[in-house]
């Protein structure tokens, strides 16, 4: 039985829940709670592997156009950037070493700025453009299936 497609935008904002909710469950652990601390940021890290490949390999291409917003789209592609080379530095860090809370804290925050852009500018701007979010939500999720099974 085939499942109701999410479309596009559905699917991005469900992706924002869970990474703010690990975000959140992380900051709630002690220093003392180092295992945690490390399962919860590896989460993180992966889940936003996948959350940013999906939307430079599939989204952004798809809305660049129709939205007619370069910079909010160059800006958007600049915020992965910086948010990739954090990600890589917790992954090879462990959560006793200096930094490791403040590398996961400006990561936060760094992805609760990019997730207000899309959801508060880029969004809007897709919904009125046309484009057929049901069927790009349908590719997305395609794509983000291969993603994870080929990291598993």
């Amino acid at each position: 039985m085939k499942t109701k497609s999410q479309d596009a935008i559905a699917m991005l904002i469900a992706d924002h829940k869970k990474v703010k909710s690990l975000f959140e469950q992380f900051e709630g652990l002690s220093d003392r709670s180092k295992a945690s601390k490390k399962k919860i940021a590896d989460e993180i890290c992966m889940e936003l592997t996948v959350h940013a490949e999906v939307e430079e390999q599939v989204f952004y291409p798809a809305i660049r156009n129709p939205i007619k917003d370069e910079d909010l789209m160059d800006e958007a592609e600049v915020e992965h950037a910086s948010a990739k080379e954090l990600i890589a530095q917790i992954l090879e860090m462990d959560p006793g070493e200096d930094l490791y809370d403040a590398k996961v804290k400006v990561l936060s925050e760094q992805i609760e700025h990019h997730v207000e852009e899309e959801e508060g500018e880029m969004f809007p701007k897709v919904r009125k453009s046309g484009v057929d979010l049901v069927a790009l939500g349908e590719e997305m999720e395609a794509f983000k299936m291969r993603l994870v099974s080929a990291q598993a």
